[in-house]
């Protein structure tokens, strides 16, 4: 029984070997195994591109976690209270988005600050908020957050997978025209040494 498994196995191999130009069928020029090569080749390389995107991903998530990192021991977190509801937009869902509000918090003097900070959408007035401050006290943009630099991370990995994919794409089809120009060219040439022959068998 796995004898026949293995035999069954050897033909495909063969199969699959001579329908991509490597076998012995003396119908198959140089230049259809060099265009069965280069279309292996792609396949393989298209294949690989998938780790190297994934790579490219993952230096782009460390990269944006650094940064980010780097921002947030630059700035100072502290607490603020609303002093007035957070601006709300028609259609908009309370809890998802960010709108610009009155924001009131006391500083490490004692001295009482207020300013415009962005906060999550449906807010009320009088909650507690989590602002940031730069070294001069002035309110700033939070620090991304990991799940930002996740985004970041799977946008890059799916954006080089793309280029390369389509790099990959345009050069094999370029290879593959100059394969068929070069097949033509090669069927002119026969087709001038054989025409003469038939012409003469006609008359």
């Amino acid at each position: 029984m796995k004898s026949v498994v293995t035999m069954d196995g050897t033909s495909h191999v063969r199969r699959l070997t001579r329908r991509l130009g490597f076998g012995r069928n003396p119908l198959c020029r140089r230049v259809d195994r060099f265009e069965s090569a280069t279309l292996v080749v792609a396949a393989l390389i298209a294949v690989l591109v998938i780790p190297a995107a994934v790579a490219v991903g993952a230096a782009a998530r460390e990269a944006s976690l650094d940064a980010a990192a780097q921002r947030r021991a630059q700035l100072t977190e502290t607490t603020a209270r609303m002093l007035a509801d957070a601006e709300s937009f028609s259609g908009a869902v309370p809890g998802q988005g960010l709108a610009s509000a009155r924001v009131g918090w006391t500083g490490t003097d004692g001295v009482p600050h207020e300013g415009w900070a962005l906060v999550t959408l449906g807010t009320k007035s009088g909650n507690e908020v989590t602002i940031w401050l730069d070294r001069s006290g002035a309110i700033v943009r939070p620090p991304s957050q990991p799940d930002e630099s996740d985004a970041v991370g799977g946008v890059a990995g799916m954006m080089a997978a793309l280029i390369l994919w389509t790099v990959l794409n345009g050069l094999t089809r370029l290879a593959l025209r100059g394969f068929d120009r070069h097949r033509f060219r090669d069927l002119d040439r026969e087709w001038e040494e054989v025409a003469p022959r038939w012409r003469h068998h006609e008359s």
